[in-house]
């Protein structure tokens, strides 16, 4: 399987995710954002996290307008999987590619430590190899990870299972860590083929290191 990972001037995770999904046994290249087009031979697209363009004006503005995000739509149009990893998914955002968008943390202050996560839906690639309900603990660390969507484009996130991860406490109970409306972690698009998550898998490798659920996240792309 190839993977490949963009790189902006800021990324701070594109070396974790290319350790993350080599350990699963891919093949990663690290793509840099002045370049035209994604490799052809791309079974991921995966846009990790870090602090693209310093996060200027909003997080994930600017990199939105770089030159290889003409191909990043054009991939997902034609049903490329794509993964968007804390910054990442603001990225994605910030392109039109999944709907919604971040705030500041409720607490206007950074977050970052490990926190449980609840599957709510599993019927798409990433999530796959986990059941719903499951509780997962993963590394968060964002200071714009409070999710908005209005109340219609809620109910169609609902309607349509686009709701793939929520926060909570060790027993699954919810608990909202930074305003995200429905204490939302993660979704996808409507065709199940864009994927962004605040959170970071990529950081959840290894036992010595914390945890390795995320293993059982990203291994579902590989499948």
């Amino acid at each position: 399987m190839k993977v490949s990972v963009l790189q902006f001037p800021g990324t701070n995770c594109e070396y974790d995710t290319q350790y993350a999904f080599e350990k699963l046994g891919a093949q990663v290249e690290i793509v840099w954002h002045k370049e035209k087009k994604i490799p052809e031979d791309t079974d991921l697209l995966v846009i990790p996290g870090g602090f693209s363009y310093g996060d200027y004006l909003r997080s994930g503005a600017i990199a939105r307008f770089a030159t290889i995000m003409d191909s990043v739509q054009a991939y997902a149009a034609k049903g490329g999987k794509i993964l968007g990893i804390c910054n990442g998914f603001q990225i994605l955002l910030e392109a039109g590619l999944l709907p919604g968008a971040m705030k500041r943390n409720d607490s206007l202050h950074f977050i970052s430590k490990f926190h449980n996560l609840k599957v709510i839906n599993n019927d798409n690639t990433f999530l796959s190899l986990l059941k719903d309900d499951q509780v997962l603990n993963i590394p968060v660390a964002h200071h714009d990870g409070n999710y908005f969507i209005d109340e219609a484009g809620l109910k169609e996130l609902e309607q349509n299972n686009q709701i793939l991860l929520k926060y909570c406490d060790e027993n699954g109970t919810a608990e909202n860590i930074n305003g995200s409306v429905s204490n939302i972690a993660g979704i996808c698009n409507k065709e199940k083929n864009v994927f962004g998550l605040m959170p970071h898998p990529e950081r959840a490798m290894e036992e010595l290191l914390g945890g390795d659920d995320g293993i059982r996240m990203l291994k579902g792309f590989l499948q």
